[in-house]
C-alpha cells in the first residue's frame, strides 16, 4: 500500500525564522568586520548600551532591554566587570541583587563605538531606500512586540 504525499509547499529557507536568522547574522559578521573583537563583540556593546540607558541597572533590566536571555546576560557583565567597563555594587546582606553601572572605560568604549554603530546600521540596511528602512523597522518592532 503506497500512502503518496502531495508536494509539501513548505521550505525552510522562505521562513520568517529562517530569513530572520540569515539576517542577524549578517548583521552580527558586519559588526564584527567593522569592530575588532578585541575591543568588543555585538552582544558587549548591547549590554553596555543598555547600562548606559538604564541607569543603576539591575541584571533584569538588562534582560528586558537587551532580549537576551538572563545566563547570557550575566555571562557579559562578569566578562566585562573583568575588563573594567562595567562594575557592579550588590546590595547590602542580598548578593542576588545588584546594580550594575559603566566605568569610566566602559563609558569610553561605548562613546568610541557609536559612531561605527550607525555605520553598521547603514550596512545591515544595504540598499534599501528610506521607507524600505522604516518599513523593516517597523514590521521589525511589532513582530518582536517593542511597538
Amino acid at each position: 500500500m503506497s500512502t503518496s504525499q502531495p508536494p509539501c509547499d513548505y521550505r525552510v529557507t522562505d521562513q520568517v525564522g529562517h530569513l530572520l536568522r540569515r539576517a542577524y547574522q549578517r548583521h552580527t559578521a558586519i559588526f564584527q568586520s567593522v569592530v575588532p573583537a578585541s575591543k568588543l563583540s555585538a552582544a558587549q556593546f548591547v549590554v553596555l548600551c543598555a547600562v548606559r540607558d538604564h541607569e543603576g541597572a539591575t541584571i533584569r533590566d538588562i534582560v528586558d532591554a537587551t532580549a537576551m536571555d538572563e545566563p547570557t546576560v550575566r555571562g557579559i557583565v562578569e566578562r566585562l566587570k573583568w575588563t573594567d567597563q562595567v562594575a557592579i555594587a550588590h546590595e547590602p546582606g542580598d548578593k542576588r541583587h545588584a546594580t550594575v553601572t559603566l566605568t569610566v572605560l566602559g563609558q569610553t568604549r561605548v562613546t568610541d563605538i557609536l559612531p561605527h554603530a550607525q555605520h553598521i546600521s547603514e550596512l545591515t540596511f544595504g540598499d534599501l531606500n528610506e521607507s524600505e528602512r522604516q518599513q523593516l523597522t517597523s514590521l521589525l518592532r511589532r513582530i518582536s512586540g517593542t511597538v
